[in-house]
């Protein structure tokens, strides 16, 4: 079954091991999870965990946020998700998920918004190589050919300049290096994908060994 928590990108920093290794991890707050919901086949035609995390703002709330929130007793949350293939039965609507259910050693995705880099040529969006700088050459930090010309069009999916970052990026086969359950934190080895404070989800690795 899958485990599943939602939380914050504080940064990162490095921890040794007891060998002297050093580690580098990045720091997840994960204030305790509300569940707000629970998919079942029946209604919904699947099942699913729904979790909330962060509250959210009372002027930025709807009417129909702030019901779906009373109904587990809790406010309207800034970033909701769903964990597929989670034991339902374990959980209650209203009841509070922490970092307790990971330990040291767990393997996990983490999945979150990349960077915005705004719009960038093909070069630095897709690592396309420059033409020559020299005197003579027409060709320099352009996108080059765009097809042959019997098609009269450019075909879909050819890499040329545009907004660059700013996708949702799944890493996987993390290792948590510690649980911090007094404050809330996970320590994940490695990077994972946003800015710092922007939010991610934490999964059981689905392709763990």
């Amino acid at each position: 079954m899958t485990k599943g928590i939602l939380g914050r990108k504080i940064g990162m920093t490095q921890l040794f091991s007891e060998n002297g290794e050093l580690i580098p991890v990045t720091v997840i707050q994960a204030e305790p999870n509300v569940v707000l919901q629970k998919r079942t086949t029946e209604n919904d035609g699947y099942e699913a965990l729904q979790i909330g995390f962060a509250d959210k703002k009372e002027s930025r709330t709807n009417k129909a946020e702030k019901g779906h929130a009373e109904k587990a007793n809790t406010a309207p949350k800034r970033y909701v998700r769903e964990i597929r293939n989670a034991n339902l039965d374990e959980y209650e609507v209203g009841q509070e998920i922490s970092v307790e259910i990971f330990q040291a050693g767990d393997m996990v995705d983490v999945t979150g918004t990349s960077k915005g880099k705004g719009f960038q040529g093909s070069i630095k969006r897709h690592g396309q190589s420059r033409g020559p700088m020299s005197h003579g050459s027409h060709y320099h930090r352009g996108p080059g050919s765009m097809g042959a010309v019997d098609a009269m069009r450019v075909f879909k999916g050819k890499k040329l300049p545009g907004h660059m970052g700013s996708k949702q990026i799944t890493i996987q086969n993390l290792e948590i290096v510690n649980v911090d359950v007094e404050r809330n934190l996970l320590l994940v080895k490695g990077n994972v994908p946003g800015a710092k404070k922007s939010y991610v989800e934490i999964k059981s690795a689905i392709k763990a060994n």
